[in-house]
């Protein structure tokens, strides 16, 4: 998984160095799923299944700032939010903005 596409390179002082990645707040909406995780259950693979993109694996875990953010395994028999895939764009024009 290429997690760290989206960590930007700049310059300090002349010498490379990385800005942290900031992720917008995905507030609750009535587009959104709810479904209870399995041990086999990853963040990534979730993406895929609802939006058939599995870098956007960061979107699920966002949502789910309750939950670990250090790992793609959600906790097994979590009650989880995927937000609504209708969502997308506008939550992808708030990560650029945030980012730009």
């Amino acid at each position: 998984m290429a997690r760290y596409l989206s960590t930007y390179e700049t310059k300090i002082d002349g010498k490379r160095a990385y800005k942290n990645v900031k992720y917008p707040l995905i507030p609750p909406s009535d587009q959104d799923v709810y479904v209870t995780t399995t041990f086999t259950d990853r963040f990534d693979i979730l993406a895929k299944q609802y939006y058939q993109d599995k870098s956007l694996w960061w979107v699920i875990s966002t949502a789910n700032s309750n939950l670990t953010q250090n790992s793609l395994y959600p906790p097994a028999e979590s009650i989880i939010r995927i937000p609504g895939r209708s969502r997308i764009p506008f939550i992808l024009s708030e990560y650029e903005s945030l980012n730009s």
